[in-house]
């Protein structure tokens, strides 16, 4: 029996690299007239060489990289490269002609830089015409779209800048650090997520690109994201903790806190901010240094997360 499946998953194999290089074959055409009135009734040349004779320190580096080795290997898209994301270049190979732009008339390429006018979203439509499945299909609903936020934001492809998928610093927890800056001061505190030490990033949680989810989450809940790594806090319970199975956040700082386990406050505090005093005469005691108390409240009710013991419905087993 399991040669027979040995053999019918060897089969399968060369039909699904088939259809993977199919799909890489594909792409949409660009409006590129909409994105640059210039650019109305020119051509491409598709001959990366007329680029290169000009832009030689450019193609030098852009060799090194993906998209390089991609449009130079990728079936019906070889040939396109510097034109896939620039536009058809007839009309600016006339200007390089004559080594100078039409006096007052608009660039007759498409730039990415900033002073180029194009806006975030024309931007993006470019790259899409090409990455607009997977972990990108939902980028038109997504909230960094909403943001003004542009591919080249986070990506650059002229350069080999990281390791990998092209971001524009040395990896994807500085890029989204541009402008998250108080979620990397989180990640300084003393109890933190495995980010700094490389052994999470952000978009381990977070699908940078658009999600369904509140936050951009991979998952569908904020609870869902933490059981992928936690699962044993996801029980089922026979008794459950109310504010935990609504969401873990209620009580902890998934990017980081000075207080022990990623918690919102420091030891009992957190706990009376719903039971109050919890039939404790002397529960104030609680406040006090947990050096002193050891973990408070945990001393007891240890079970914080649900308990399936007979005896737990104070979770304390």
């Amino acid at each position: 029996m399991r040669k027979i499946c040995l053999k019918a998953y060897d089969a399968f194999i060369p039909i699904l690299l088939i259809g993977v290089f199919i799909g890489i074959g594909e792409a949409k055409e660009v409006d590129w007239t909409a994105i640059n009135p210039a650019l109305s009734g020119a051509t491409s040349v598709k001959d990366r060489g007329e680029c290169e004779s000009c832009h030689e320190d450019y193609m030098k580096a852009y060799d090194k990289t993906k998209h390089a080795r991609v449009f130079k290997y990728g079936g019906n898209k070889q040939g396109n490269d510097c034109e896939a994301c620039h536009g058809p270049a007839s009309k600016h190979m006339k200007e390089a002609e004559k080594l100078q732009r039409t006096p007052g008339g608009a660039a007759t390429i498409v730039s990415f830089k900033d002073k180029a006018g194009l806006s975030a979203n024309q931007k993006s439509s470019i790259c899409l015409t090409c990455h607009e499945k997977g972990e990108r299909m939902y980028w038109k609903s997504g909230l960094h779209q909403a943001s003004n936020v542009s591919c080249d934001s986070c990506h650059y492809v002229m350069e080999r800048k990281s390791d990998k998928s092209l971001f524009a610093n040395e990896d994807v927890k500085t890029a989204c650090y541009q402008c998250h800056a108080d979620k990397k001061g989180k990640n300084l505190r003393a109890s933190h997520m495995p980010v700094k030490e490389g052994k999470l990033d952000c978009n381990n949680c977070h699908n940078p690109h658009g999600s369904p989810n509140q936050k951009m989450l991979k998952a569908a809940s904020a609870n869902d994201t933490c059981y992928a790594c936690h699962a044993e806090k996801r029980g089922p319970f026979i008794w459950e903790h109310a504010v935990v199975r609504e969401n873990c956040s209620n009580c902890h700082d998934p990017h980081g806190s000075n207080n022990t386990a990623l918690l919102n406050a420091k030891g009992a505090a957190l706990c009376t901010r719903c039971h109050q005093y919890g039939g404790h005469v002397n529960g104030l005691r609680y406040y006090k240094n947990n050096a002193t108390y050891g973990q408070g409240c945990v001393n007891c009710h240890t079970k914080i997360h649900g308990s399936n013991h007979p005896s737990g419905a104070k979770l304390q087993r």
